[in-house]
């Protein structure tokens, strides 16, 4: 009986050791194809997003008309570093300063504001889905490592405004400038810009037709911003004149 046991111990052991390998392959495939994932997108623009795909199945219609960022306002790009991360032309994807800060808030109970750069929401935005968990936010981490080292501000901020929603199954600046003003992206002004940056953090839940009285105070604000970045060049590295 006990020789029966240990012979069963050991191919017990056995398949455990061929399922570790196989796990570890498994996981270095999906680290790597990740790799490849985001480094195809250097010059390929995501052609749909799982939010995206989450909203059509929900029998939303879908909006979405990419374009190149030389078509975009740049009134618009102010607007959304203004609103988003100011922080965005100095960081390496995360900005330490305002987790740090967020953190001690916490610790005072102030609540957990965010610190999501424009570099994270493009990763979650461009790979991932949205809501919360530990999963999320690490592969949410492991994507904007990459799309740190892989592509350039520009870059990012051409798929950031590409992918990002505005509401109602609007997805994208040119979808969300003809939906919302009737005129090309290109041609936003200043104040339309602040106010599709204004609902950005919430779209489904802040309107802009017509915006509400906190979506109008903080456009306001946000395009008062828009005049400090262009003043002190905190969009440089994506406006050749900033």
């Amino acid at each position: 009986m006990t020789r029966r046991r240990l012979k069963l111990s050991k191919a017990m052991k056995a398949r455990l050791w061929r399922l570790a390998r196989r796990s570890v392959y498994v996981a270095f495939g999906l680290l790597a194809a990740s790799v490849v994932w985001t480094a195809a997108y250097v010059v390929v623009e995501p052609p749909t997003t799982i939010t995206i795909l989450q909203r059509a199945a929900a029998g939303a219609d879908v909006r979405r008309r990419p374009i190149a960022l030389e078509y975009v306002s740049p009134h618009l790009v102010r607007a959304v570093i203004a609103a988003e991360d100011t922080r965005f032309c100095v960081h390496d994807g995360f900005d330490t300063e305002a987790i740090r800060a967020a953190l001690a808030d916490a610790r005072r109970g102030a609540g957990l504001r965010g610190a999501s750069t424009i570099s994270q929401q493009t990763a979650k935005n461009a790979f991932l889905w949205t809501g919360g968990g530990f999963a999320r936010k690490a592969a949410e981490a492991w994507f904007t490592l990459w799309a740190e080292a892989l592509w350039s501000k520009r870059r990012t901020m051409e798929i950031y405004l590409n992918a990002a929603e505005w509401g109602d199954g609007i997805f994208g600046a040119e979808a969300a400038a003809q939906a919302r003003f009737g005129k090309s992206a290109a041609h936003l002004t200043p104040r339309e810009a602040a106010l599709l940056a204004a609902v950005l953090p919430s779209p489904n839940k802040w309107r802009l037709d017509p915006p509400g009285p906190y979506v109008t105070s903080r456009a306001a604000t946000i395009e008062a911003r828009m005049g400090v970045v262009r003043r002190d060049a905190l969009a440089r590295c994506v406006l050749r004149n900033s």
